[in-house]
């Protein structure tokens, strides 16, 4: 009977983990745990979502969209239980760098055109790929989003009064620098008067809601002191109460590949922060997400968020762990999350008004506090030289530069570092196999035979074992330390049960070898080689005649002494006949 398949199918893939969850016998105690959980994340994504969207340059309305329907269809559609999508801290420079230079309509059109890019990335199965970022990028990265939106907050924490604001980080300090004399005292101190209740509340009440319990604090102050601060009413004059009609932005080939740029920022980055979020929560749960189905998810929100005019969606670390933590049994909390911002929407917008932009700016201030990971950050700068190169080139580039080159290049630098690391940890060396009645039944568990440099071999035998990931980075340590043989016996044994991974390079430097050997008439056997590792050294030449595949290095010593000692003795038997003849 043919063995099952363990490859999961189409559907495994990408059936929501909504119907996952009510085919588990969904009660109305998990219904009234879901509604608990969105609503406590509902207070927390209302101030939030506003502000993210200020800070990226739109009205705090696109924010609000973005959160509801984004957030609504990623829980409905997604791969994660307890995934919570809405705009995320991240987007801000490239959501504020694409409307300063294509306006709101070019913004809208790059994030429907980001949720298509997704929807292929999910579609084709390349979210598994995400998870190859290596940990000193996302940190770094993380770190750099965390002093942009720091900075990008100063103006409106301080009150300053700057007719425009530049995008990259220097010249925003240096135009914030002379802006100084501006300063509002009103606006400094409700933005202290938020930042110390938020800071109050986590310490002594770390299960409310500190965010909204902050921001409604200082409306309150600014409005019974009546303060000469800035608030939405004044700037944008409110919030709509009901959600826009579709709205498709002007489309044409030229608009598209204009966007096209920005659009793969967008989701490239919607899709590492994402699947992020989704590891956390598996994390926190001990449950396991469905990657690229969470992608379609984010792919069909952000199609949906850009055509109800409102910014990118993703999935949100801090809403998603605050879902988890509240006791969200599964996608129904961050569902129900979007139906409470609508209703909040609906029913409070007019108290919105009130709200003082430097409380907003508090909030997001406390974001990217939390969201730079101090303490990772310092760990990864002792942890070694490569992790240390691999973070600060991630950070740098990140704020001084730009988001999308900063992942980038410390991906890259990230894989030149590991294979760096890799081709250091393979080794050739000459052992010695311990004598049978030594030999342990097993050795760390691997199924690899002992050996014991001590012991002397058939001289006419030299055995060499590689161990190691065994690969083109690796290759020329390796073809130097087999140049450097000089001795020429009749069989040469190499051993390859340590050998985890040997691609084409490796390949065509074991057939080298194999050539030379063949050139002072000498047997070459290979023991213990993996079926993968096989196949790829009979591809490249490396096969029988020329080469005899062994098991196990016992097999291949046994057949190797064998054959040094059957051409000993023709060597013999000739020389003995030559001299009878003379």
């Amino acid at each position: 009977m043919p063995a099952r398949s363990v490859e999961p199918t189409f559907a495994e893939l990408f059936t929501p983990k909504l119907i996952t969850v009510l085919r588990e016998r969904y009660g109305l105690a998990d219904l009234r745990a879901d509604a608990a959980a969105g609503l406590t994340v509902a207070i927390v994504a209302l101030p939030l979502s506003m502000a993210i969207a200020i800070a990226s340059g739109v009205t705090p309305d696109r924010g609000l969209y973005a959160a509801i329907v984004g957030g609504f269809i990623v829980s409905a559609l997604g791969g994660s239980r307890f995934q919570i999508g809405g705009p995320a801290g991240a987007f801000i420079v490239l959501v504020a760098a694409t409307v300063e230079q294509y306006g709101v309509e070019g913004l809208l059109l790059a994030t429907m055109l980001s949720g298509l890019i997704l929807l292929a990335i999910g579609v084709l199965r390349l979210g598994t790929f995400i998870k190859f970022i290596p940990y000193p990028v996302t940190v770094g990265f993380t770190a750099g989003i965390a002093v942009i939106i720091f900075a990008s907050q100063l103006k409106e924490l301080l009150g300053l009064r700057l007719d425009a604001e530049p995008g990259p980080f220097i010249p925003k300090l240096v135009a914030l620098g002379g802006a100084l004399p501006t300063l509002t005292v009103s606006a400094v101190a409700v933005a202290v008067l938020t930042i110390g209740i938020i800071v109050a509340i986590r310490r002594l009440r770390p299960h409310w809601p500190a965010f909204i319990i902050a921001v409604a604090a200082a409306a309150l102050v600014t409005w019974i002191l009546g303060l000469p601060v800035e608030t939405i009413g004044t700037r944008f004059g409110g919030l709509p109460q009901s959600l826009p009609a579709p709205h498709l932005p002007p489309l044409s080939l030229a608009r598209i590949t204009e966007l096209l740029p920005a659009a793969l920022s967008f989701a490239l980055l919607g899709g590492i922060e994402s699947l992020l979020s989704a590891v956390v929560a598996d994390s926190m749960t001990g449950r396991r997400h469905r990657s690229n189905c969470e992608l379609v998810a984010q792919g069909f929100a952000n199609i949906a968020s850009g055509l109800l005019g409102g910014i990118c969606v993703t999935g949100t670390i801090a809403r998603t762990a605050t879902n988890v933590r509240s006791g969200a049994r599964g996608p129904v909390a961050g569902m129900l999350h979007a139906v409470f911002l609508l209703l909040f929407m609906l029913v409070a917008a007019p108290l919105a008004s009130f709200i003082p932009l430097s409380a907003l700016a508090a909030v997001l201030t406390t974001v990217a506090w939390n969201m730079a990971e101090k303490h990772e950050f310092a760990t990864l700068l002792r942890a070694s030289k490569g992790d240390a190169v691999v973070l600060l080139a991630t950070f740098l580039l990140v704020v001084f530069r730009d988001l999308t080159e900063g992942i980038l290049v410390g991906f890259g630098l990230g894989v030149l570092v590991f294979l760096q690391r890799m081709a250091a940890a393979v080794e050739v060396k000459q052992p010695r196999l311990l004598p049978e009645e030594d030999r342990p039944d097993t050795v760390g568990g691997n199924g690899r035979e002992p050996y014991d440099p001590a012991l002397a071999t058939d001289p006419d035998v030299v055995v060499y074992r590689i161990s190691g990931a065994f690969f083109f980075g690796a290759a020329a340590t390796v073809a130097a330390a087999l140049d450097r043989i000089a001795e020429h016996p009749k069989a040469y044994v190499i051993d390859f049960s340590a050998v985890p991974v040997l691609d084409s390079t490796a390949a065509t430097t074991i057939e080298g070898f194999v050539r030379k050997a063949q050139r002072h008439q000498a047997a070459v056997y290979i023991a213990g080689a993996r079926p993968p590792i096989r196949r790829v050294l009979l591809t490249h030449g490396v096969r029988p005649p020329r080469v005899r595949f062994k098991a196990s290095l016992a097999e291949a010593l046994a057949s190797a002494h064998s054959k040094a000692e059957e051409d000993t003795f023709t060597k013999d038997t000739i020389a003995r006949d030559d001299q009878r003849r003379e």
